[in-house]
């Protein structure tokens, strides 16, 4: 009777690359030639890899995130459909919350509406329409995610857009404001994101920028955990992309991103 392949070593050794590379803080590179993914599917398996690794001081996965959720940042890219990452236990903050510039190579900050789950949405499910996310979301949120591009030429990073997957997507935590429960009587669609950096207007967003709707940024979410027969789970937290464009921070920097109806969340960096 046939088996199916083992796992590819390269994987493992791709991650382990990344994990050197975010460990010596060294400027953001593609990975080697004989290491790079060729395909999504591979991407994600490395990215699975440096994942765990980081997990084993970071702590475990705790919600996802979506990047190039809007058709202008995938066309920047140079890709056609969004990426996901995953968030760690210990790289999410609560609001009001202070990080160091030093920490990280490039801080970037994004601006999203968050959501915590009540219920799980399990892989058998797929596919998730935006009503059946909304059933099992227990709470709405303010969120900004941090991110670390750690002076990436975003030339090569076009060249390459798949090695984004695997250094998950560059995420590096966020910070969530308080959780709504009462968010049915809001159109998320139609919430006006407003975001601030030292008391100045930077920018501002619709829950619909992201991906129409912020479940079906969720239902995204879902099914890309689904076709890797995985679940989102109870209590799982989902960022869903920024509804401004993403601003680069340095020490002295304060942020303010408030959501109406949903309250606000605050960063400072030391």
């Amino acid at each position: 009777m046939p088996t199916s392949p083992g796992p590819d070593p390269r994987h493992q050794l791709a991650a382990q690359w990344l994990l050197e590379q975010h460990a010596r803080r060294e400027r953001y590179c593609p990975l080697p030639a004989e290491l790079a993914p060729a395909s999504a599917d591979e991407a994600y398996a490395i990215q699975d890899r440096f994942v765990a690794l980081r997990a084993q001081s970071l702590g475990g996965i705790v919600g996802y995130k979506i990047a190039l959720s809007t058709p202008k940042m995938q066309a920047f890219v140079g890709v056609n459909s969004p990426q996901a990452g995953c968030l760690l236990e210990s790289t999410l903050r609560s609001s009001p919350a202070t990080v160091r510039a030093a920490d990280y190579g490039r801080l970037i900050v994004e601006f999203e509406v968050g959501v915590r789950m009540a219920d799980d949405l399990p892989a058998a499910d797929a596919p998730f329409s935006r009503q059946r996310v909304a059933g099992a979301v227990g709470a709405v949120l303010p969120a900004l995610e941090i991110a670390d591009d750690r002076n990436a030429d975003y030339a090569d990073l076009r060249r390459r857009p798949l090695d984004l997957i695997a250094d998950n997507a560059w995420n590096e935590g966020a910070v969530l404001g308080e959780a709504l429960g009462e968010w049915r009587r809001l159109d998320l669609a139609q919430i006006v994101g407003r975001a601030q950096v030292n008391g100045q207007a930077v920018g501002e967003g619709r829950g619909a920028d992201a991906l129409g709707h912020p479940f079906d940024a969720v239902a995204w979410v879902a099914a890309h955990l689904a076709s890797l027969g995985r679940g989102l789970l109870r209590g799982d937290v989902v960022i869903t992309g920024s509804l401004v464009t993403s601003k680069f921070l340095q020490a002295g920097d304060r942020v303010d991103f408030s959501l109406e109806g949903l309250g606000s969340v605050q960063l400072r960096v030391e």
